[in-house]
């Protein structure tokens, strides 16, 4: 049934179609703020959405905040753009994933900024081992195949979720998995022609607890993605 209503709301949004100039210029900029700031939020980054807002439209450093936050907003910023970039391409490629985690890195790490891990990690609290190094790429290659068969097979918030979880559980990258993850899961649902779909930071623990039972169970996980995606459509239709 939610698939239905979110169907039934981007009707509702085409029929303010197409955004255009200053209106799409906002739109951009107010997701970009608010998927930065909660995106970062989600993996302890202490910026306020206010303090975010002021960063990255007014180019103002926030005084006593680390050096490290002030990047990750930034950096977010700059991948935030570039997957617009992706919209109207044919396919995502592996190439475009590994670009999306070098401009959100390269001012946090350089040499490992686009380049896949070549260390073991693991996720805090959570008891499902990450893939082993020596076969990231390949199953990179087989999650960039995933992406491009299933596209227009799978709802797109579905799809989205689906892509979302796939990646993270991979954890190709030393750092940045989960930014990364969220915006290839929106980079999903605006290829399709939906709006994004933002996590609040207060729903952190179930966000993260959802995304641990899908390694046995995923529909939940999928529920709540396309929540969040109702949640940001329903927000859309309020700015208008």
């Amino acid at each position: 049934m939610i698939f239905g209503e979110i169907d039934r709301l981007k009707a509702e949004i085409d029929k303010l179609r197409p955004f255009a100039g200053p209106n799409l210029q906002q739109i951009k900029a107010y997701y970009k703020i608010g998927l930065t700031y909660s995106s970062n939020a989600l993996e302890g980054n202490s910026l306020t959405e206010s303090e975010t807002k002021v960063l990255l439209e007014d180019g103002l450093t926030v005084g006593g905040k680390p050096l490290r936050e002030i990047y990750e907003a930034t950096g977010h910023a700059k991948a935030y753009d570039h997957i617009y970039s992706l919209l109207n391409a044919p396919a995502v490629t592996e190439q475009d994933l590994l670009m999306v985690h070098q401009l959100f890195y390269e001012q946090l790490d350089g040499l490992r900024a686009g380049v896949y891990r070549t260390k073991q990690v693991i996720i805090s609290g959570s008891k499902y081992p990450t893939t082993a190094p020596a076969k990231v790429k390949g199953q990179m290659a087989e999650f960039v195949d995933w992406l491009q068969e299933q596209e227009h097979k799978l709802h797109p918030a579905a799809y989205a979720a689906q892509a979302h979880k796939k990646f993270v559980f991979i954890h190709p990258f030393i750092d940045g998995n989960g930014r990364v993850a969220r915006l290839l899961m929106n980079l999903c649902l605006m290829r399709r022609g939906y709006t994004i779909a933002i996590i609040p930071p207060i729903l952190r623990s179930e966000y993260i607890s959802l995304l641990e039972k899908a390694h046995t169970n995923d529909q939940p996980f999928t529920k709540f993605v396309a929540q969040r995606l109702l949640e940001t459509q329903r927000d859309l239709l309020r700015l208008f």
